[in-house]
């Protein structure tokens, strides 16, 4: 479609990105660079170039976050707030039972139990909301998802310092095994869709998203209770490199965005099949928004996943001396790779929306949990060491 003369003028006469950022998105760069350079200074005898390179990288990134939504810039203060707390009360691993804000509230297990507890109220306000059309229950559902997503991530970084208390060779970045990364993959879905909710000015996505997260949990309680999953253990070999550090966070950045655009089908479906005019119909978001937050989710998944998948054939490369290895792990991704690229080569060459793609975001999903947990359940491989 050929653009306006008009639309062409505002276009060249919108203000470049610097000229758009403010006194307090300067002030938060600051913030940022300061704390990392903090960071270096405490660290600057045992970190590493590679290391060196996704610190600088994780701050870049975070400034660019703050300017371009500014919630975070408060979540990332409250969770690095609470996580340096907690590192000043723990010298040793005794004061988790000693110290009162350790035991309750600061501890890895303290805070991850908060997370665990906090989710599934999110889901349940967020249920009410939509079933009320009440706003006041749908900013309390929002600030419980917030405070849920920072007590999960505050309990990640607090057993960050954990793993070195119990030894300086043992310590690990916590997303080395499936209690670890179930939290993760909890706080990202939240982060994920509260960007999107804040975008698109609506609430009513929340229950859906929030069921998805709450299974999780619940899959992470089982896990913790049943299988003490929460024990630190030394690292497998395999498992003792610095490309954890990013291949799996960028697999959970996809494996949440594919998630939510699962749940969001299902909302898409029961929009669909809502009596127009009814109280349902009204209060859910318009299938034009449920298409567009899908399709945007999906694009941003497959991006990190793909980024992901590239960084574990480097890590397989340097781990067992090849790229690829038809490993079941490595298969089910590149079929989870495959089902989201045509998903996305429909969208773009074809025009193809609505229902059908709805339906296919829902089975996508399952493709995506067994590549994620049914290949440690049913098969074997050089990635046995990730079996439940």
């Amino acid at each position: 479609m050929a653009v306006s003369r008009d639309e062409l003028l505002r276009e060249l006469r919108r203000p470049s990105l610097w000229q758009r950022l403010s006194l307090a998105d300067w002030g938060w760069a600051a913030l940022v660079a300061l704390a990392t350079g903090g960071a270096y200074g405490v660290l600057r005898e045992a970190i590493t170039g590679f290391e060196l390179t996704i610190l600088i990288g994780s701050a870049l990134t975070l400034i660019g976050l703050g300017w371009h939504w500014p919630a975070m810039r408060w979540y990332s203060v409250a969770v690095g707030a609470a996580s340096l707390l907690a590192v000043m009360r723990y010298p040793e691993l005794a004061a988790a039972q000693s110290d009162f804000l350790l035991r309750y509230l600061l501890s890895s297990q303290s805070a991850i139990m908060w997370m665990s507890a906090l989710f599934p109220a999110a889901t349940l306000a967020y249920g009410l909301a939509l079933a009320l059309n009440s706003d006041f229950t749908g900013r309390v559902a929002s600030a419980l998802t917030w405070t849920a997503a920072g007590a999960g991530l505050t309990g990640l970084m607090v057993r960050w310092h954990e793993t070195y208390l119990h030894g300086a060779d043992i310590g690990y970045i916590p997303v080395s095994n499936l209690y670890e990364v179930f939290v993760l993959f909890a706080v990202m879905t939240a982060l994920i869709y509260l960007y999107y909710e804040a975008a698109y000015r609506t609430r009513a996505m929340g229950v859906f998203v929030l069921t998805i997260i709450s299974a999780s949990v619940a899959f992470l309680l089982w896990y913790h209770f049943d299988r003490q999953a929460y024990a630190i253990e030394p690292l497998v070999p395999a498992l003792q490199s610095y490309w954890m550090k990013i291949h799996v966070p960028a697999n959970f950045v996809g494996y949440g965005c594919f998630a939510i655009a699962a749940m969001l089908g299902v909302a898409y479906l029961i929009r669909v099949r809502a009596r127009e005019g009814g109280a349902l119909a009204e209060r859910l978001p318009t299938l034009a928004q449920l298409d567009d937050v899908m399709y945007k989710v999906i694009a941003l998944g497959f991006a990190f996943f793909t980024v992901a998948t590239i960084l574990g054939a480097l890590w397989a490369a340097e781990a067992w001396g090849g790229y690829w290895s038809w490993d079941p792990k490595e298969t089910w991704a590149l079929i989870v790779w495959l089902n989201y690229a045509a998903w996305l080569h429909l969208r773009f060459t074809k025009g193809l929306r609505g229902t059908p793609m709805a339906w296919w975001a829902i089975a996508g999903l399952f493709v995506t949990t067994f590549a994620f947990l049914g290949v440690n359940m049913f098969l074997s491989g050089l990635h046995s060491y990730g079996e439940l």
